[in-house]
């Protein structure tokens, strides 16, 4: 495994981090996220960390709606088996909703508080290393959330601060925000980016360079879209059957496309579809750590191989050659009625 710093920070994260998304199930209501069909439960998620763990994977992120806690349950207790934890990093998230009243999501000062509280009741540990806004909350005044977020670096429940999924002119604003008010800044971005959607090189990630943050992407595989499996007239797999975000955003001719062409590259090197779209966000600049998920052992094992695997300028250049960009995927951005009319 290699590693690298995270961002401008002094700690050490794994080139990959297992994202644990895809461990949970159980009776998920329609108001909560969860995998709901294509999980993977608490035995079975077993193999996974360990094969984790063993490759050198330092580094894992969950969040509080993932099957409504039960993925930090599943997470926190396989670590806590398997792993020391001053040797690893721990990521989760708040932000969506963890029940039916209006206050169990959001991220007031109210929420955030309960919320931390709870996930590392789940996690069964005393502190997490990395605590992310799932989302931006146009109903929060910023100074709200990141007075809270604050106020929990400094009572030690968490290490570091993280955003994922937002608008660049979102993240600048938050980082001024707290740079004025001397409250703890995020320190990373866990965005939307694959060879399938491209957009955020545009603002995000070259704001991310130039203010320190480490970019931890989520999707590198486009939800399986790149793994070699996805047809155009037919489900291949029961997580595509299922997962109707996935084909809400890549379902296009253009995206089938580069879906075709990483496969080709992968076939002249030998190696599978999925290693080839990983090791592309791998070498692309100002990439920290991709987040992996899997819900089939080999899967994960295959991606590993991605950390060792060098693309050649050319085989980069065919890779990103039948990109078309992209409306806004993966977040929603408020309009600009709706931001007139708070």
């Amino acid at each position: 495994m290699q590693y690298t710093t995270f961002g401008n920070t002094g700690i050490t994260v794994s080139r990959l981090c297992l994202g644990c998304m895809s461990y949970g199930g159980g009776n998920i209501p329609d108001w909560a996220i969860g995998t709901k069909g294509w999980h993977v439960g608490k035995e079975a998620a077993r193999e996974h960390f360990r094969i984790a763990l063993d490759a050198g994977i330092n580094f894992f992120d969950t969040a509080d709606v993932y099957s409504i806690g039960l993925s930090e349950e599943i997470t926190g207790a396989h670590l806590k088996e398997m792993a020391s934890r001053d040797q690893i990093v721990v990521a989760t998230k708040v932000h969506g909703p963890m029940g039916p009243s209006p206050n169990q999501r959001g991220l007031s000062r109210k929420h955030i508080l309960d919320a931390c509280d709870n996930s590392l009741r789940r996690l069964g540990m005393d502190y997490v290393d990395l605590y992310q806004i799932h989302r931006w909350d146009p109903l929060t005044p910023i100074e709200e959330t990141l007075d809270a977020l604050d106020s929990l670096v400094r009572a030690g429940k968490v290490r570091y601060l993280g955003a994922s999924s937002m608008a660049a002119w979102q993240l600048s604003k938050a980082l001024y925000t707290a740079k004025e008010n001397r409250w703890h800044r995020f320190v990373s971005m866990q965005n939307h980016y694959n060879l399938v959607y491209r957009e955020e090189e545009r603002e995000m990630i070259p704001l991310c360079v130039d203010q320190g943050l480490a970019v931890i992407p989520w999707s590198p595989l486009a939800r399986g879209f790149l793994t070699g499996n996805r047809k155009r007239d037919s489900d291949a797999t029961t997580r595509a059957t299922v997962d109707t975000f996935a084909k809400d955003m890549y379902h296009t001719e253009d995206d089938f496309l580069i879906a075709d062409t990483v496969a080709s590259v992968a076939k002249k090197r030998g190696v599978s579809p999925a290693q080839i779209a990983c090791a592309w966000v791998l070498q692309a600049p100002g990439i920290t750590a991709p987040i992996i998920g899997t819900t089939k052992a080999a899967q994960l094992q295959d991606l590993i191989g991605a950390v060792d695997l060098k693309l050649t300028t050319e085989e980069i250049a065919e890779l990103e050659k039948p990109y078309r960009p992209h409306p806004t995927l993966g977040h929603a951005q408020p309009s600009a009625k709706s931001m007139l009319e708070r």
